[in-house]
């Protein structure tokens, strides 16, 4: 008898050890969430739009001219964000400001604008707040900007 509650024991130890924590899939699944967010926003107002290797959408909506912002780029842009569901969190105009110092959405996302153009940008929440959140955006919030690029050095 002895044995046997040994040998279950061994058995419940090493099952145990073997059991995958669900939290480690946790940033996939919400990668999966947020994708199927913004493509139903992307179906439902009808906006053509490319993925980008991050997993930013964006819809040029103006083109612009000349050359394009790297990640070390200082910009001045004038921006709208909002949630998925059209409410604004923010707007204005940032003047002077490093692409490298705001969230990873616009670090991929502005890139694909030049001088004069006007982006609209779709963020999974990964590339955003993350699960954190930050002041009035939720945690797991997908994001969406238009920005336009004024100028850029």
């Amino acid at each position: 008898m002895k044995k046997l509650l040994v040998l279950c024991s061994f058995l419940v130890l090493v099952a145990s050890a073997c059991h995958k924590d669900s939290s480690d899939d946790y940033p996939a699944q919400q990668a999966i969430v947020d994708d199927n967010q913004i493509q139903a926003y992307i179906s439902d107002k009808k906006i053509v739009a490319v993925k980008d290797p991050s997993g930013v959408y964006y819809s040029v909506l103006t083109p612009g001219t000349g050359a394009y912002p790297t990640v070390n780029s200082t910009l001045s842009v004038n921006y709208r964000g909002e949630f998925i569901n059209g409410t604004v969190f923010d707007s204005g105009n940032l003047s002077n400001f490093n692409l490298s110092g705001v969230i990873k959405g616009w670090y991929y996302g502005v890139p694909h604008i030049n001088t004069g153009g006007r982006i609209l940008l779709m963020i999974p929440s990964a590339l955003a707040y993350g699960p954190q959140g930050k002041g009035t955006i939720p945690g797991n919030t997908v994001l969406v900007f238009t920005i336009d690029l004024l100028s850029f050095k």
